[in-house]
């Protein structure tokens, strides 16, 4: 057994948001697809994959690291993914503390051995996965979300979900 962790960093919503967010599976069509455990809603920062032990210690260290500061997240958009084949929910604006958190993350975790990812980031939360498209829309009453800190999650896919955990946690100032 290799002892090797799946690992990534996320926004965590708390019950109200995660409420709010499982919500907005009620909204879709009931398509076939893998439907997100409300227990598993998050938004990704950075995805770390496979992590050996002796790892670890330079993740959390690039994590304590990080001093950001807390701001309001609106999820005002559901819209789907061909690609993936997700729908997933999101802001229409990033906002400029979500994007200093992940720039700041991906630099601290290059120290580490990570690659940074090239692709620009889009900050979303997947709802649904493996599904047929469905009709982008922004929602009357957006999801109201006020980030005060970020975590690091263990996905263990199989068996029942939920599949992630909270392995630490970090606040913001």
């Amino acid at each position: 057994m290799s002892g090797n962790k799946r690992l990534f960093f996320a926004l965590w919503p708390d019950d109200r948001v995660r409420s709010d967010l499982a919500h907005l599976q009620t909204l879709l069509p009931q398509t076939q697809g893998n439907w997100v455990h409300p227990l598993d809603l998050h938004m990704t920062l950075q995805f770390l994959g496979s992590v050996p032990p002796k790892r670890e210690r330079c993740i959390i260290e690039a994590a304590d690291a990080i001093q950001g500061f807390p701001f309001e997240l609106d999820i005002s958009r559901l819209d789907f993914w061909p690609k993936p084949q997700i729908v997933w929910a999101g802001p229409e604006q990033t906002p400029a503390e979500l994007s200093e958190l992940v720039k700041n993350l991906a630099e601290n975790l290059s120290k580490c051995g990570f690659k940074q990812e090239k692709r620009a980031y889009r900050p979303h939360v997947t709802l649904l996965r493996k599904t047929s498209p469905c009709m982008a829309m922004i929602l009357e009453e957006p999801v109201a979300w006020s980030v005060n800190g970020f975590v690091l999650v263990e996905s263990r896919p199989g068996g029942e979900p939920p599949w992630y955990k909270v392995v630490e946690r970090w606040g913001f100032l």
